[in-house]
């Protein structure tokens, strides 16, 4: 029954995107989708391509080993996505930009349009591909001890690379609404599976976890994630995934309107605050289920393993297939897109469109195997989710404070955001050589609060010093102008009642 239901699974997709690249892509198409995305689709499809390892594999292993504090990242997300629904999508979507990086060309100059665009693109390929490859492959391994690790991850990658390269976006946000509808309904069904252990009972799920393990707000000293991490961190991490990073917002570039791209953040803002209970719970319970494990990131594979009965372990092994899956073919399509859009295309203006679509499909399996090829290094490390969060907290606060300070001020020019971007990067490289040399022990989290200070410092000082122009152009004019339409209120009445629920949620498990 479990082979049975995993066979289906493989063929729906299949026939989906067979469906799905009959329409024979151009570069908008390949690429956006055609900008023709609704709101259901685009937040499910968020949802379905975050969900994959960083939650799925990470967030059960991180609450077993450290707790359910590892749920601020999901409620924190949630936050910034109603942020960008109201202040950040408008110039988006009315820019008709095709990457992020774009909106720093319109803003500054194309030295950091392809600056970002180029760190994108290794965050893309070696987090968030390889991640989520080495994630599938842990997860095919426990359950076929005899596989490979570097064999799997090809196999995994050339089944996604394929139907990204054929389809494109369309392909991959449709066959995400059909994984995060399997992922969704495996989670719940395995979460009250995992509760059943103790007869449904709160009181019994109390007394066997320690009370530092069920409180989402942890003191200074917490090794998992302080609360002051959780202040200034976590939101300069989330604005850049959310807002910031092409993978992720490229589904909000293909939406048909604002208003469109506005109301699927919103539904996958609500959906941020289920993996608290359908993945951070369970692996906090997994505590006093299975106390001896060698490796934290084997507790949501294992908890399918014990408790999940013939036909709804293959279900649920096919909802972490879907979730992986999702993720790769997500980071492929946005990879592509970014290396054919911010370097091929302006250096050859005259390619075609069809030209252009032909090659992008050439750059995913290109960028496919470079992925697979380092995901089996991520073995090395000491676990899936430390391995994704930490990099992302060294490299990404610097790109965060070129766009505030180039968006939040008009006086900023593109040589002193450049120079104070790269400043930032250089002391982000001797703060993470620091660390693994054990000069420092600051988490993570509040790094990322100290590298985004000191590149803003670093970016307003130098504009203040001879040799650094003026910024305000025309440029900088007709990107702030776009900024113009105002959601409805109905609208931003949602955006706050979803607001007003998270800090609920949080209040309720401080």
């Amino acid at each position: 029954m479990d082979y049975a239901v995993i066979v289906a699974y493989v063929i729906i997709v299949i026939a989906l995107c067979v469906r799905v690249t009959r329409r024979s892509p151009d570069t908008d198409e390949l690429f956006l989708a055609g900008r023709s995305l609704g709101p259901a689709v685009i937040g499910l499809s968020l949802f379905a391509s975050n969900i994959s390892s960083t939650t799925l594999i990470g967030l059960p292993g991180a609450a077993w080993e450290h707790g359910i504090s590892v749920a601020n990242y999901e409620w924190m997300a949630a936050l910034v996505l109603l942020f960008t629904a109201v202040f950040v999508l408008p110039v988006f979507i009315r820019s008709r930009i095709t990457t992020i990086p774009e909106v720093l060309e319109q803003r500054f100059d194309a030295r950091l349009r392809k600056y970002l665009s180029a760190v994108s693109l290794f965050l893309s390929i070696v987090l968030d591909t390889a991640g989520s490859l080495y994630a599938g492959a842990l997860v095919l391994m426990l359950f076929f001890p005899g596989l490979d690790l570097a064999a799997t991850c090809a196999a995994m990658a050339l089944f996604a690379g394929i139907y990204t390269a054929a389809g494109g976006l369309r392909a991959v946000v449709y066959t995400d609404v059909l994984q995060a509808t399997v992922l969704l309904l495996g989670s719940l069904i395995l979460s009250l599976l995992v509760f059943g252990e103790f007869d449904y009972n709160w009181s019994r799920v109390v007394d066997s976890v320690d009370p530092g393990h069920m409180s989402l707000i942890r003191p200074m000293d917490d090794p998992a994630l302080p609360w002051l991490g959780t202040l200034i961190g976590l939101p300069l991490l989330g604005f850049y995934y959310w807002t910031m990073n092409q993978y992720v917002a490229q589904r909000l570039l293909g939406a048909r309107d604002v208003q469109a791209a506005a109301r699927g953040a919103m539904l996958a803002a609500a959906l941020k605050l289920l993996p608290l209970f359908l993945m951070v719970m369970p692996g906090a319970m997994a505590i006093s289920l299975f106390p001896d494990l060698e490796r934290a990131d084997t507790v949501f594979p294992r908890l399918i393993a014990e408790y999940a009965p013939a036909g709804l372990a293959g279900l649920m092994l096919a909802g972490l297939m879907a979730a992986i899956m999702s993720s790769v073919d997500s980071t492929l399509n946005s990879a592509s897109t970014l290396l054919m859009v911010d370097f091929v295309k302006p250096r050859h203006p005259q390619m075609s469109t069809r030209s252009i679509a032909r090659w992008g499909r050439v750059c995913t399996l290109v960028l496919m195997l470079l992925a697979a090829l380092w995901a089996p290094a991520i073995d090395h490390f000491p676990g899936l989710f430390a391995y994704l969060q930490q990099t992302f907290a060294y490299v990404t606060p610097p790109l965060v404070a070129v766009f505030a300070a180039g968006f939040c001020s008009r006086r900023i020019g593109a040589r002193a955001a450049l120079f104070g971007l790269a400043l930032g990067h250089g002391f982000a490289a001797l703060a993470f050589v620091g660390a693994q040399l054990g000069w420092h022990d600051i988490h993570f989290t509040i790094v990322a609060g100290i590298l985004f200070a000191f590149t803003l410092v670093c970016i307003y000082t130098l504009q203040q010093m001879p040799g650094f122009a003026p910024a305000l152009s025309a440029q900088v004019s007709a990107v702030r102008r776009r900024d113009g339409e105002a959601l409805p209120a109905r609208l931003r009445l949602g955006i706050l009642a979803l607001t007003v629920l998270t800090l609920a949620l949080v209040f309720a498990f401080r």
